[in-house]
């Protein structure tokens, strides 16, 4: 349902695709069940209780105005005594109606916010099962995007299909009264209000058409937003003098919002002052009606103010739900957005019958050909690798920026699949391999690891969350990435707060920060340890001393490390130089120097810098 809905052109929505649109409400009403079954059960039956209360009070409210009437004659044999029970009658439905709307309004926010974590949880466990590589793909952070904007947006769809169902069980009860006096005023209702519930269709598609049109500004307007008001960005924010650039940059976006926003907003306010007027003349050319037979004596008095009450209730219950209609269709048409999402597929799945991951690795990894390419390039980002990482072995990444180093990685880790060629372990396919067995056993840390706004503690866990407890684990892998020496500095030790977004946080500098995500290297006992420049913030010595540390900790393991510095790059066992994707050198340091090629190259073009 959502693929065809998807399909059709938002600038184009027809009553028939409003119509098609309903079938996502089945499913979202599933989600619901499973929010709460007995908050959604409880909310059904209280509607169905408030959806009686208008009709009972109209007809206490009859006899009450014919009782008065009775006694206003004088008429022998009427007591005020049954007048009086029907004032308490309809005080107490007036407090039972009170009642009934707040339990409502409250079972509606309660199941609200319940609703949009739900949602939020199943969004998130959804985007944990996909690719790397859609993650990079802005098309699809637009379509995650607005499945974001359901999760909150949703929960007033709930209240609008249950107040729908509420005000058709009154209209059902209201419009026997009228019908049995005059069919007729009901089609004049109809004919009175469907220019309303058409003008409101064709502006609420109209509407939908403009969010959705505006996705990808949106993100950069809250981009920009981030930008201009962000401790992360205000320290170069102010050294660059960017703020007027920026708040220029966002008065541009808000500003061209604001005037289509406005547009749109004009031409509707006006057509709704029309149709409302179409609306109320309807409603009292019926009223002149009933006020006539009353003249003439065809109905009581009490029956007018029933009548009357009636048609009015009627008229207004019949203009919500033709109206409704509108926006529970527009917001199933939404709907579509938020089921598109999971409808995203991963290409990398776990295998049932998956082998597991071998212990200790005896042949190690082998490029046959391997080529990746992003999705929407046309350039390779890597092509034709074909070499072996052995058991054990130390092998450093060469190359200039893009030249396809981080991609390779990736590619080892199984955060990607080859686009072309095959990767094997031990003479077998890496797809072959249980998945998560294949995550524990391969630990890596990228340059631009995240600083969490967390504790010390769960920084480090973070590299093996299974063991955040683990609390001799942590302190281990601290002391290995020398993170054990921030400890001074800590008033809280490992319970402190790092960062300023939260009360009582320490914020740290960026080499303190890469000892931190080093830690969680060393949170795993894996048998490949990758660093991606994760300590491009440290000086060449503590840089070497770093790795000297990771080279000395990783004996017998297989570890593959990434640097600019070649006083780092010349402790690995073998050098691989890379090119536009592509393999050009591989040797030990030695080997390469004395082949005078790329390696040797960019070597003595650093070397000249020390001098």
């Amino acid at each position: 349902m959502a693929k065809q809905l998807n399909e059709i052109d938002a600038e184009s929505l027809t009553f028939k695709a409003r119509v098609a649109a309903l079938g996502n409400l089945p499913e979202f009403f599933k989600l619901v069940w499973q929010t709460s079954r007995w908050m959604t059960i409880c909310n059904f039956l209280l509607r169905i209780a408030r959806s009686m209360m208008p009709l009972a009070i109209l007809w206490v409210g009859k006899h009450i105005i014919d009782e008065v009437v009775l006694l206003g004659t004088g008429r022998a044999g009427v007591s005020q005594e049954f007048l009086w029970k029907l004032v308490g009658l309809e005080f107490g439905l007036a407090i039972l109606t009170d009642i009934l709307n707040r339990s409502i309004n409250l079972m509606d926010g309660l199941l609200g916010d319940q609703f949009a974590n739900y949602t939020s949880v199943r969004i998130m466990k959804h985007a944990a099962t996909l690719d790397l590589d859609q993650f990079e793909d802005s098309v699809f952070y637009d379509k995650m995007e607005r499945a974001r904007q359901q999760t909150v947006g949703r929960t007033v769809l709930l209240s609008q299909v249950m107040g729908q169902i509420q005000d058709l069980i009154t209209m059902g009860f209201l419009a026997v009264g009228l019908v049995a006096f005059n069919p007729w005023l009901i089609l004049l209702l109809l004919a009175t209000i469907l220019p309303a519930f058409i003008g409101e269709s064709y502006f609420n598609d109209r509407s939908y058409a403009l969010s959705r049109r505006r996705t990808p500004e949106r993100r950069e307007l809250d981009y920009v937003r981030y930008l201009g008001a962000s401790d992360d960005t205000a320290k170069e924010i102010k050294v660059f003098n960017l703020s007027g650039f920026i708040i220029d940059r966002f008065k541009t976006l808000s500003e061209k919002f604001y005037t289509e926003n406005r547009q749109l907003s004009q031409r509707r306010a006006t057509w709704g002052t029309f149709f409302s007027f179409l609306g109320s003349t309807g409603y009292y050319l019926a009223y002149v009606y009933i006020i006539y037979k009353t003249i003439n004596g065809a109905v009581t008095i009490g029956e007018l103010t029933f009548l009357a009450g009636s048609f009015r209730q009627m008229r207004g219950l019949m203009e919500g739900v033709l109206l409704r209609f509108t926006a529970v269709s527009q917001g199933a048409i939404y709907l579509s957005d938020f089921f598109e999402f999971f409808e995203i597929e991963p290409k990398i799945r776990k295998l049932l019958n998956a082998k597991p991951f071998p212990n200790p690795i005896r042949l190690g990894f082998v490029f046959e050909n391997v080529g990746f390419q992003y999705a929407h390039s046309s350039r390779w980002a890597n092509r034709h690798l074909s070499f072996t990482l052995h058991p054990g072995e130390k092998l450093a990444l060469v190359g200039e920026n893009g030249s396809g180093k981080t991609t390779l990685v990736k590619l080892l880790a199984r955060l990607y699949d080859p686009t072309e060629g095959r990767i094997l372990l031990d003479g077998v396919d890496l797809k072959a391999y249980d998945l998560d067995e294949l995550r524990l056993n391969v630990g890596i840390i990228f340059q631009d690891y995240l600083r969490y706004q967390m504790t010390l503690a769960q920084n480090i866990a973070a590299g093996n969350i299974i063991e955040q407890d683990n609390r001799a684990l942590i302190e281990s892998a601290a002391k290995q990435s020398l993170a054990d020496t921030l400890i001074e500095k800590l008033p809280a030790g490992y319970d402190q707060m790092l960062g300023k977004r939260f009360a009582n946080g320490v914020d740290l500098s960026g080499g303190e920060w890469q000892k931190v995500a080093l830690a969680r290297a060393y949170m795993k006992d894996a048998q490949l340890l990758i660093l991606d420049e994760p300590t491009a913030a440290l000086d060449a010595r503590a840089e070497y001393e770093v790795f000297e540390r990771f080279a000395e900790l990783t004996k017998g393991k297989s570890a593959v490390l990434i640097s600019h510095r070649f006083s780092t790059v010349r402790m690995a066992d073998r050098i691989l130089v890379l090119d536009k994707g592509q393999l050009i050198e591989i040797g030990s340091h030695e080997e390469l120097i004395l082949k005078k090629g790329r390696y040797a190259e960019l070597f003595e073009l650093q070397a000249k810098g020390y001098r």
